[in-house]
């Protein structure tokens, strides 16, 4: 699909965060396209990880796409998990696990993602199906039917609970792990309106 323009109110913003250009030579198809992560509306709320910056690359491949994450100033040795939400902030919509993500001793983080993150991004259940109860009581058994779901932000959450009371940030346990017993959002990209994520403006 055609690269579209963007239009309307937050254009500016938009343009101020994503960096969309060809890093091939001429007659190369495939683009990169890099933004920025903020700190979370709970982080910020909670004046926790003041330090942490995120940037995300996006590569086109032929018949998908490269995502790179890389993140600063986090607490060092730290487990986080990233997703591809609906929009950034609670309630998050559709939200669908890519990754770990783990800090190092320096609380720097890197993580490469193959899969489908661009404009074409979505979820769909065409009808109801049983599901699998692989975590008793936090699963459920079945699917709500919906039509496609466009989903464009990224966030990443804290795979427990008690590294993000020890960073100073609330201590709510969010089902955004393996096991459904992760910490709260640490980053996300709520630098971008809720309809306009930034896999939006991919391909």
């Amino acid at each position: 699909m055609k690269r579209r323009l963007l239009t309307g109110v937050g254009v500016a913003g938009i343009a101020a965060t994503l960096i969309a250009t060809n890093m091939l030579p001429a007659g190369a198809s495939a683009k990169k396209f890099t933004f920025s992560m903020v700190r979370s509306t709970a982080a910020v709320n909670a004046g926790c990880l003041v330090n942490a910056q995120a940037t995300v690359t996006i590569k086109q491949n032929e018949l998908n796409e490269t995502m790179m994450v890389h993140a600063s100033g986090l607490p060092h040795n730290t487990g986080f998990d990233l997703f591809v939400t609906q929009v950034p902030n609670a309630p998050f919509g559709v939200s669908w696990y890519q990754s770990d993500l783990q800090s190092d001793d320096q609380g720097d983080a890197d993580v490469k993602v193959i899969g489908r993150f661009n404009v074409e991004t979505f979820a769909v259940a065409p009808g109801t199906a049983a599901a699998p109860n692989v975590h008793d009581g936090l699963d459920a058994t079945s699917n709500p039917p919906f039509m496609p779901v466009h989903t464009f932000h990224l966030g990443f959450w804290f795979n427990n609970p008690a590294d993000a009371v020890a960073a100073g940030c609330p201590g709510n346990v969010t089902p955004f792990n393996g096991d459904h017993n992760a910490g709260v959002q640490a980053m996300s990209t709520r630098n971008f309106p809720d309809d306009q994520g930034p896999l939006r403006h991919v391909g």
